[in-house]
């Protein structure tokens, strides 16, 4: 069976942010499809250091949840990563984690290449589109096959009993689990008839020049 990974970036391990995300995961689950739930904790995540350890060796110099997550990643057809708003953007755990994941797992051309992703955030009032949009730069330069929703990606509430009164958030989850689900169930019907992963290209970074 299929399964999605949600990295919960907030440090309340039930609150706003997870009760966003868990109602992802509830309409997952309708479909046919697992989930599992990544807390990041109360402890602070190593920031990357900018050390390119990574680009030698394949995994972050700092062995931790990080490594072990990216470990793991061929498990999961699927990622959400979530987090609450802070001043426009988003919590430092989930900074510090996506930072280092997502360049230490290969960028472009790495583990995350091909998932269904997808980022939730959650706010007392304002602030969330900006933090949302900065979210999915992750995934968008990633290779992930980014699932949109009826609208932004977000559920309003200053705790989880105001999130669950949030009713349009609330349904815009479940449309984004909907479309998740579709779309994993369209790539893996794709697979069993065939059809190839879109080739991909050596990286060719440069610096505005030459």
């Amino acid at each position: 069976m299929s399964k999605v990974l949600f990295i919960n970036g907030s440090p309340n391990q039930y609150g706003c942010t997870y009760t966003g995300m868990k109602e992802v995961a509830d309409t997952l689950s309708k479909e046919g499809i697992d989930s599992e739930f990544l807390w990041l904790g109360k402890k602070p995540v190593q920031d990357c250091i900018a050390c390119n350890f990574c680009v030698k060796n394949g995994r972050c110099v700092f062995n931790d949840v990080v490594n072990e997550t990216a470990a793991r990643l061929p498990e999961f057809a699927g990622i959400v990563i979530g987090s609450p708003v802070y001043y426009g953007g988003y919590s430092g755990n989930i900074s510090s984690f996506l930072d280092r994941f997502c360049f230490s797992s290969g960028g472009p051309a790495g583990v995350l290449k091909g998932k269904v992703a997808a980022a939730v955030v959650s706010c007392r009032r304002g602030g969330a589109t900006a933090a949302f949009d900065a979210l999915n730069n992750y995934l968008l330069m990633c290779n992930t096959i980014v699932a949109g929703s009826q609208y932004w990606n977000m559920v309003h509430g200053f705790t989880p009993d105001d999130v669950k009164q949030d009713i349009e958030g609330l349904q815009t989850m479940r449309t984004l689990g909907r479309n998740m689900a579709w779309m994993i169930k369209c790539i893996e019907a794709g697979k069993k008839a065939g059809v190839a992963d879109p080739v991909q290209e050596d990286w060719t970074p440069t610096h505005f020049i030459r």
